[in-house]
């Protein structure tokens, strides 16, 4: 079995966001990046199923030569190899694009990636993948199990969770608890030193959007505080300042 899994390099979530001078970039001083919070439950799911299943893992990131201390983690938490495309991901279509280019004559069983992205939060990456190589995508899931060539997994719906039966091949958007995050270990950093990591050009891919500026929210306004027992200055300030969104 050959798996795919699809990562990311994002700020670390309690990083604070800065922008360059011209709205333009952000900055990345003092930022530690880290592999996608959903890319890390599709990546432990490869990994446990290198035991389950003998799967070969290929990591795969859409991203340049900065992205590459984060590809090494995912090496050292159990991928067998990795591979970089070298271009800016900048754009949704762009980055499933060439994910779809890379893996379409390499018969991947299942290409895992996370639910979304921490920073841009698209979502979109998998079912345009899936859609491109004309195989099923399902996301966001939580649960995956193999029987020979089919897959029972569970996802996250509107009230519940939907439970489905599928055949291999498909990409999947996953999310916890579909399995434990992995911290690396001293054997497996050692290891991730000598695993091959491919860097490999773009396939070429147009963008289908164009970044015009970042901004961020506007700061929060000041919070008054009420005794609890003071019912009239509540009404007065929700009927005089209260603001309706």
């Amino acid at each position: 079995m050959k798996i795919l899994v699809c990562i990311c390099s994002v700020p670390d979530t309690t990083t604070k966001i800065n922008f360059t001078a011209d709205k333009k970039a952000l900055d990345k001083n003092g930022v530690q990046f880290v592999i996608g919070p959903y890319d890390d439950y599709a990546l432990s799911k490869a990994v446990d199923m290198k035991t389950s299943h003998g799967a070969t893992v290929t990591v795969l990131n859409v991203g340049e030569a900065d992205t590459e201390p984060v590809i090494r983690k995912a090496l050292a938490i159990g991928a067998d190899d990795a591979v970089r495309i070298n271009v800016n991901p900048s754009d949704t279509l762009l980055v499933a694009q060439e994910i779809a280019a890379y893996a379409k004559d390499k018969n991947y069983d299942l290409i895992l990636m996370g639910r979304e992205s921490t920073d841009f939060n698209s979502a979109a990456v998998h079912g345009m993948v899936g859609e491109i190589l004309g195989i099923p995508s399902v996301s966001p899931i939580m649960k995956l199990e193999l029987n020979g060539t089919t897959a029972e997994v569970s996802r996250e719906i509107e009230g519940g969770t939907e439970s489905l039966s599928l055949s291999i091949p498909f990409v999947a958007g996953c999310q916890e608890p579909i399995a434990e995050w992995k911290i690396p270990n001293m054997r497996g950093i050692m290891s991730a030193r000598t695993k091959p990591l491919t860097v490999v050009d773009s396939a070429s891919t147009e963008k289908a959007t164009g970044l015009e500026n970042y901004s961020t929210p506007p700061a929060r306004s000041e919070c008054k505080m009420i005794d609890k027992d003071n019912v009239a200055e509540l009404v007065n300030l929700l009927k005089n300042e209260a603001k309706v969104i």
